[in-house]
Parts: structure tokens; C-alpha cells; sequence
């Protein structure tokens, strides 16, 4: 199938509408409208005169047809990252680290524990609240809630992660509700929004408000007790709990950079 003269960039979509599974989710990954991403995707078949999507109220189902492309390109597309990721010149290695909003608030306070002083790579931040794909090489090292279960992957287990709720001494007594997919916004909807006169989509903004004594956020313990303005106003909240982990792609992780960054990471976030 891989033969046929194809564009990379329809190529590119195809993998982005495959492994979001479906048109809406995948143009807010691609900044393609779905209705751009339909006609492609429509062409795309045509030209390979091979069914690759079963079309659904749900979302696109991936034809056997679809899954063999998904894997020969995905490849591809690892091999394309090895070569175009290797510095030129004296430039410094990039070794791009995925983690969410409150782990990279962290991290960045620590940044020349990372790259080293003076610096001996580059690395790049990518807050997200969901996980990159490793194996795709979204991103080199992954902060996760869970041990990896994808083959190929290598993880170490770092320091288990408690939330407690914080808030000033004179702040009100409310809540700020945050509007992501995450565990803490989840136990937060359910438990206390109908207490709530705020709700925020960017969990930072629930700390923001929270320090400027407007109410009461649901914050990492190591966030909350860093700022001496905080002080909690109950218990750490048990079903929050979880054990954190470093994972990387076995074929990476003894890269010399990625090894650097791995140690380094395991100083400031200890098991």
C-alpha cells in the first residue's frame, strides 16, 4: 500500500484521524476543519482504492486494510524522527518531556537542575493533561500516573502523588471547580460543584485564584505546600492518590541526552 505516490501531509492526516478516531478530535490536533479532514480522508481512499474507515455516529472505525497502514506508516514515521532528531553542529540535543500542568510547574522552577550548568541539551516543555505518545515520538520522556503496559516502552516508578485542598487563611469558603479531564476535576464536578461561583478550564488558573484568596483549589501537595500563603483545608483526598513514573522508548532510553535528562529528573522528582 506504501508504494503508491502518495502525499506525506494526507498521509500525516490519515495518521492523526486514525489515532484520534475520528474527524472532530483530530482537527483540534491537526488545525484541520473536519470537513477538510472528510474530503481527504475520502480522497486519500480513492487514490489507494481501498476502503480504510468504517463511518460511524461514534467516531471513524479502522478497516484491517486501515490498521496494516496505520503500522507501516507509523515506521515510517519513526525512522523519519531518528533522523531529523539528532543535533547539527555543536547545537545541543533536544530531548522533549511530556507531563502535566502541575509536574511541569515543578520542573520549570528547576530548570538548570534539567539542563545542566552550563547547558548540555535543550529540552522542551510540553504541558498537557493528556498523555503524548511515546512511541510515535510525540514526546521523548513521559511524567505518567501509571506504570507503561505499551511494548516497547520502559518506565521507573518515582514518588507517589497526594492532592489535598488549599486555600489562604481568609479566603471563602468555595470552591474552584476546574474544567479538565483529570482526576482531580472529575472528583471535584462530582463532589463539590454545586458549591462553586468559579470554574476554570486551565488548572493553573485554579491555583492563581487560590493564591489571589478567592477560594478553594484541589492542589498537589508538593504545589500546595510550596507556597507559604496556602494552607490546607482538609485531609489529602485518598482516591487522588497515585504513584508517578518516568517513561521513555526502550530504543531511546540510553541515548546520552535522554539518559542525562532521566537521571536528572529522578533528583528533582524522587521515588
Amino acid at each position: 500500500m506504501l508504494e503508491k505516490n502518495l502525499p506525506w501531509d494526507d498521509l500525516q492526516l490519515f495518521l492523526a484521524v486514525a489515532r484520534e478516531g475520528g474527524l472532530s478530535p483530530a482537527a483540534r490536533v491537526t488545525g484541520r476543519s473536519a470537513a477538510t479532514l472528510g474530503r481527504r480522508m475520502l480522497a486519500l481512499e480513492r487514490a489507494l482504492g481501498r476502503e480504510l474507515f468504517i463511518r460511524h455516529d461514534r467516531g471513524y472505525e479502522l478497516t484491517a486494510e486501515a490498521q496494516r497502514l496505520l503500522q507501516g506508516l507509523t515506521d515510517v514515521e519513526a525512522r523519519i524522527a531518528r533522523l531529523t532528531s539528532a543535533p547539527q553542529g555543536d547545537g545541543l540535543p533536544l530531548v522533549k518531556v511530556s507531563a502535566g500542568t502541575w509536574t511541569t510547574l515543578a520542573l520549570l522552577d528547576r530548570l538548570e537542575g534539567i539542563t545542566g550548568m552550563p547547558p548540555d541539551l535543550r529540552v522542551r516543555f510540553i504541558s498537557a493533561e493528556h498523555s503524548l505518545n511515546i512511541s510515535h515520538r510525540e514526546a521523548v520522556i513521559g511524567i505518567r500516573n501509571a506504570r507503561p503496559i505499551s511494548e516497547g516502552l520502559a518506565g521507573r516508578r518515582l514518588a507517589r502523588v497526594e492532592f489535598a485542598p488549599y486555600a489562604t487563611k481568609d479566603a471563602p469558603d468555595r470552591w474552584i471547580v476546574v474544567l479538565a479531564d483529570t482526576p482531580s476535576a472529575r472528583w471535584l464536578k462530582r463532589t463539590v460543584a454545586e458549591n462553586a461561583v468559579c470554574e476554570v478550564n486551565a488548572p493553573r488558573n485554579s491555583l492563581d485564584l487560590a493564591l489571589a484568596e478567592q477560594g478553594i483549589s484541589v492542589l498537589p501537595t508538593f504545589i500546595g505546600d510550596s507556597h507559604g500563603t496556602l494552607e490546607r483545608r482538609g485531609g489529602v483526598i485518598a482516591e487522588l492518590e497515585h504513584d508517578s513514573w518516568i517513561v521513555t522508548h526502550q530504543d531511546d532510553r540510553h541515548l546520552p541526552e535522554v539518559r542525562r535528562t532521566i537521571d536528572r529528573l529522578c533528583r528533582i522528582l524522587p521515588g
